[in-house]
């Protein structure tokens, strides 16, 4: 699927099914207990680059905005503050991935887009927590400032690195299946690869120090 390419009604499902799957992401991190108590965990950034790599750069914004509202206006008690600051998070995530893996498609083109995302993204958010966060938490910019290197600079840097991992571990599994079913066709200019079990076992490698780093981070080891 091509950014430039009308919506047709598979189209549209398959979109409505990515915006499921990340708002079930969404709910699924509830389960995770929130970092110091305020800073919040799930995996929809992992369901939304996926996405990208699929339909390209637009789906990433399209999705992102759509999830953002509903859960804003459904389980979310951070309000339009919080709508902004998700919508920001995932796209500086997603949006570079997707832009550098639709110029090479390909496992490596994934791995440097997915890791120019987390670095975008961690950049991003330490701006964005800078001047959001004062407003919905009622706390002075002065104190916010001194948590950007201590506490959000490492918590996005980990929740971005952990969802490039679930990005790498779900992509091609998810990609198959969808292709296999025929709702998505093999994009022209795409290499043609193997799925070796090293990309299987990066993905592992990654997650695991990223879980552990996140557990570290939370105080529970």
């Amino acid at each position: 699927m091509k950014d430039n390419k009308k919506f047709g009604v598979k189209e549209l499902a398959l979109i409505a099914m990515f915006c499921a799957l990340s708002f079930a992401a969404v709910l699924l991190g509830r389960v995770i207990p929130d970092v110091l108590g305020f800073l919040s965990y799930d995996p929809k950034d992992a369901v939304v680059a996926v996405a990208g790599f699929l339909f390209g750069p637009l789906y990433t914004v399209l999705i992102t905005v759509i999830v953002s509202v509903i859960e804003m206006l459904t389980i979310s008690s951070t309000g339009i503050y919080g709508c902004i600051m998700n919508i920001v998070s995932t796209v500086a995530f997603s949006l570079p991935a997707a832009l550098i893996y639709k110029k090479q498609r390909s496992y490596k083109g994934a791995v440097y887009g997915l890791g120019a995302g987390l670095i975008f993204m961690t950049a991003c958010m330490v701006l964005w927590n800078y001047l959001i966060t004062p407003l919905y938490m009622g706390i002075p910019r002065g104190q916010v400032a001194g948590m950007l290197a201590t506490v959000f600079f490492p918590f996005n840097a980990i929740k971005g690195g952990i969802n490039m991992a679930l990005t790498l571990l779900l992509y091609k599994p998810l990609v198959t299946a969808l292709r296999r079913a025929r709702l998505v066709s093999v994009p022209v200019g795409e290499k043609k690869q193997p799925y070796r079990a090293t990309f299987l076992w990066v993905g592992l490698a990654l997650l695991c120090v990223f879980v552990l780093l996140f557990l570290f981070f939370s105080g529970i080891l």
